[in-house]
């Protein structure tokens, strides 16, 4: 369940990769909150992979600041995993000794027996509990993504960043993740900040959906907030008239608004916050 506690602070960030180049995007501002999932929709070109890794500290951003609990990101941090669309697993160590790696970078002193125990938990909450000693060959594309998951989990950190993590996945797989991540978060409460093009994740998986204007010079426009109730399922979400009104209104922010904001030399700083399922907003 979402707090009022706030985990990440971002104001006025701007990023551009060159001199006399004109800035990817510029004065964004947001706010997450600490156990919230977040999900930013945008097209290609308007920075959604850069503030990503700015946030990951893995990229420095031109203008503007992050902050995590009231100090500043400046480089990477495990309090912060991540999550790629490739799943980035060494090949010539086991399912278990690829998490363990990553539980003895966070962990240095932890005991055989407790680390062994958190990679058996951590496995089984994305349903690869008989998994352990298999190596990375031995597994299916939707298996390795799902080890990676696993990993960044088991590292404990305050905050996932996930790059569309299932965006190299065939459909069937990704829904198969899509459902098993649904239950790791219902579980964890984790803190999770999401890239993805897929509109329909989004509504099942985010607390507020970010989106963002066409780029060059890109900006957080909306904010939309995701009133659908937990806990949420694929079979059961698109029965819930809430679930159509923010769809609509997303596929009508990409294939319209986006464009036309980007030719607005007068935009706000701060984006529009808003609430398509309400009943009192009409469908598009």
């Amino acid at each position: 369940m979402m707090n009022d506690t706030t985990l990440i602070s971002v104001q006025n960030l701007s990023k551009r990769y060159a001199k006399d180049a004109p800035n990817v995007f510029e004065n964004v501002n947001f706010d997450i909150k600490k156990n919230e999932f977040i999900c930013l929709i945008g097209h290609s070109g308007c920075g959604k992979s850069t503030i990503l890794n700015a946030l990951a500290g893995l990229e420095r951003q031109s203008g503007g600041t992050i902050s995590m609990e009231g100090v500043e990101v400046s480089g990477p941090s495990l309090e912060r995993g991540v999550v790629f669309q490739s799943h980035a697993l060494l090949p010539w160590l086991s399912v278990a000794d690829n998490i363990g790696f990553a539980i003895d970078a966070k962990f240095p002193n932890i005991s055989k027996d407790e680390k062994r125990a958190k990679i058996q938990h951590y496995l089984s909450l994305v349903g690869l509990g008989g998994a352990l000693d298999k190596m990375p060959s031995e597994l299916s594309g939707g298996m390795k993504q799902r080890v990676g998951i696993a990993r960044a989990f088991a590292t404990e950190p305050k905050m996932l960043l996930m790059d569309e993590p299932f965006g190299a996945l065939d459909a069937l797989t990704r829904g198969n993740i899509q459902d098993e991540l649904v239950k790791i978060i219902e579980d964890t409460h984790q803190t999770v900040f999401m890239i993805t093009h897929d509109i329909d994740e989004a509504i099942l998986l985010a607390d507020r959906i970010f989106l963002m204007s066409n780029g060059p010079r890109a900006c957080l426009a909306e904010i939309v907030v995701n009133t659908l109730p937990h806990p949420r399922s694929r079979e059961q979400i698109h029965h819930d008239q809430g679930y159509y009104r923010i769809r609509n209104h997303l596929l009508d922010f990409l294939v319209h608004r986006s464009k036309k904001l980007q030719a607005e030399t007068d935009r706000p700083a701060q984006p529009k916050v808003v609430y398509p399922a309400r009943d009192n907003w009409d469908l598009l």
